[in-house]
């Protein structure tokens, strides 16, 4: 299939339309967009003159993509398929073909002319075999040969509205990850680009040699974390991340932050809920490191099964 993807260049909305694109061609045609005027349409248009043959699929994901996504199916007659990976904000009534909506959004409004349909978390590029193929070279870049100790990944975040990482939550994760390693795991710790600056340094402060403090120099080694970790514990403020670690069927534990009280906050809070209550695919961090046994469908994978037999539908 001709796939497009449409989306801001951030490593959350790209991931996304990437991921569920690897399932439909090896090589699709990605559109990294910013803000769009609403007077750019019609011979004003950015696509009006594009080169690429007309995709049969536009994959989106982010509020600045819907009015490219408009642009894009003005410029080939409506013809190709229209998929979101978010709800669809108001404006784009009629411009998505399918919508796939994370649990946690299931009280977005919804819009005339788009057929929604239902995903745990959002779609990523990470697959369960790339994981387990990758396992053994990344562990061995901590470990020994020969050494089982398990290890632990902590993927750490910041602000986003619903938590935030203030100083009495840096202590206690820095105080857990000492923990950790007093116990006999390794430890692998990460920041992202959201983090405070006072989270890294804390980390860094770590005299440990069981605590391995990515110090953002350097290739980030984000992916061999998930691939060699035993467990992870996991910021609540990130909802990529936590579908990435499901991916390897390990234990994943959420770590609690500072709340910051709001709707943000009561959605974040009813996606980790319904993990953890009604789902059973992760559990809440109070200290202790279990194993436990889930099932978590590869959600990229479902959506490219789904979209390939909306379009078959729609051809015939």
């Amino acid at each position: 299939m001709r796939v497009w993807t449409v989306s801001e260049e951030k490593a959350g909305t790209l991931t996304q339309c990437l991921g569920v694109a690897g399932h439909l061609t090896t090589e699709p045609v990605v559109h990294t967009i910013g803000r769009l005027a609403k007077w750019r349409r019609g011979l004003l248009s950015p696509y009006r003159r594009v080169r690429e043959p007309e995709p049969d699929v536009v994959i989106s994901c982010g509020w600045f993509a819907e009015r490219h996504v408009a642009r894009i199916r003005e410029r080939f007659g409506g013809r190709p398929l229209a998929v979101h990976l978010q709800p669809p904000a108001r404006p784009s009534a009629g411009v998505y073909d399918l919508a796939f909506v994370s649990r946690h959004d299931r009280m977005s409004e919804r819009l005339e002319g788009t057929e929604y349909r239902s995903m745990v978390g959002v779609p990523h590029r990470i697959t369960r075999q790339w994981l387990d193929e990758r396992r053994p070279a990344a562990r061995a870049q901590w470990l020994p040969a020969g050494d089982e100790r398990p290890v632990v990944a902590m993927l750490l975040g910041g602000w986003n509205g619903a938590y935030d990482y203030d100083p009495p939550t840096i202590q206690r994760l820095v105080n857990t990850a000492r923990q950790l390693a007093t116990e006999g795991r390794v430890v692998l710790a990460t920041t992202s680009r959201r983090s405070r600056p006072a989270l890294l340094e804390a980390l860094l402060r770590i005299d440990d040699p069981r605590v391995h403090v990515w110090d953002r120099t350097g290739d980030n080694p984000y992916r061999d974390y998930l691939a060699a970790a035993d467990g992870f514990l996991i910021g609540k403020d990130t909802v990529t991340m936590h579908c990435e670690a499901l991916t390897s069927g390990r234990p994943v534990y959420s770590l609690d932050l500072a709340p910051i009280e709001g709707e943000r906050l009561e959605k974040f809070e009813w996606f980790h809920h319904d993990l953890q209550e009604t789902l059973g695919l992760t559990r809440p961090f109070g200290g202790q490191l279990e194993s436990y046994d889930y099932s978590f469908p590869d959600q990229a994978e479902a959506i490219g099964t789904a979209i390939r037999t909306y379009h078959a539908a729609q051809r015939r």
